[in-house]
């Protein structure tokens, strides 16, 4: 009779199991689909929003406060001025406003990625060795000070979905050669680096409805006199002189600052300032009289004296008052 009945309640509760689980099976909500990269992120604008959520509490906001930063970041704005050169010493906000406005132009949807580049040279040519990884991983000691600024409005998840689905790409100037760039914001940091034949080809790379911002100290050039940043701020230069209204109308912009535009830290501009005083010369000095040493001339020789002739031979030489005594 026991059995019976468990024989009968099965059979009475399995419709009702059946409705349970069969509208869950066959739900659209549960499904196998491909990863998707969450891009809600894009369309929101961390410099202006008003909106407190937990990500943007923290979001700083960035501001030009000289005159030179003010002209900096207008030409970084001006949509009919393609390339912009950003000049200055370290800590003048150079690497930090053309990452702001990359992140804007990408959030407003006026561009479809950010072109990362930069010279691949050690400070003083110190030898790294080989890097392991991929070239993301390779490039990450050149990239690092720009990728800190994106850390500031992105999350290192964000930053790792962008650069997998190609919306933010680092681009080495050896692979650049060849390749267009549209719809895109090309940061080129550190280009005092660079060889003038770089410069060339990499100002040669921007296409339609793109942004290149080429920064760079030429104080801090390993490359010395020889590099492409200084070349071709010179060639511009002579451009300008004899272009006449095409030379203004060119679409390019070199926006120079100094040490009165560092923001980063009041005692940055004291190291440069002690980097950059002029050489002196202790001997007539006043502060420095403790520090003089006297000169004393030493006399002039005659050019005109004639040596004496030296011994072709190769053996010893006695002098004369030392000569033994010889017996006859």
């Amino acid at each position: 009779m026991y059995m019976l009945f468990r024989v009968c309640m099965v059979l009475i509760l399995l419709p009702s199991i059946r409705s349970f689980f069969s509208p869950r099976l066959r739900s659209p909500s549960v499904h196998f689909a491909r990863k998707t990269i969450d891009t809600s992120f894009f369309s929101e604008d961390f410099s202006t929003s008003s909106k407190k959520t937990k990500r943007k509490s923290l979001t700083p906001s960035y501001r030009p406060r000289t005159d030179n930063q003010i002209n900096y970041v207008e030409a970084l704005k001006n949509k009919d001025t393609p390339i912009v050169f950003g000049l200055g010493p370290a800590g003048c906000g150079k690497t930090l406003f053309a990452c702001v406005s990359a992140m804007h132009e990408l959030n407003s949807g006026n561009i479809n990625k950010i072109v990362l580049t930069r010279p691949v040279v050690p400070v003083e040519e110190e030898e790294l060795g080989f890097l392991p990884g991929n070239l993301i991983r390779k490039m990450d000691p050149w990239t690092r000070p720009i990728f800190d600024i994106f850390l500031e409005f992105y999350q290192q998840r964000e930053i790792e979905a962008m650069l997998h689905s190609g919306v933010i790409e680092i681009s080495p100037l050896a692979y650049m050669r060849g390749r267009t760039f549209k719809r895109s914001f090309l940061i080129a940091d550190e280009m005092q680096n660079s060889t003038p034949n770089q410069m060339m080809m990499l100002t040669t790379r921007i296409g339609d409805h793109s942004k290149m911002v080429i920064t760079g100290d030429l104080k801090q050039s390993d490359k010395l006199e020889h590099n492409g940043l200084l070349d071709f701020t010179k060639k511009f230069e002579m451009y300008k002189t004899w272009g006449g209204t095409q030379a203004a109308e060119s679409g390019i912009q070199i926006v120079k600052m100094n040490e009165t535009d560092i923001q980063r830290s009041p005692i940055v501009n004291e190291i440069l300032r002690i980097y950059n005083i002029p050489k002196i010369d202790y001997a007539y000095h006043p502060m420095h009289s403790d520090l003089l040493q006297p000169t004393i001339d030493e006399p002039k020789k005659d050019k005109n004296i004639s040596k004496k002739a030296e011994p072709t031979s190769d053996c010893a030489m006695i002098p004369k008052d030392q000569e033994p005594k010889r017996r006859y």
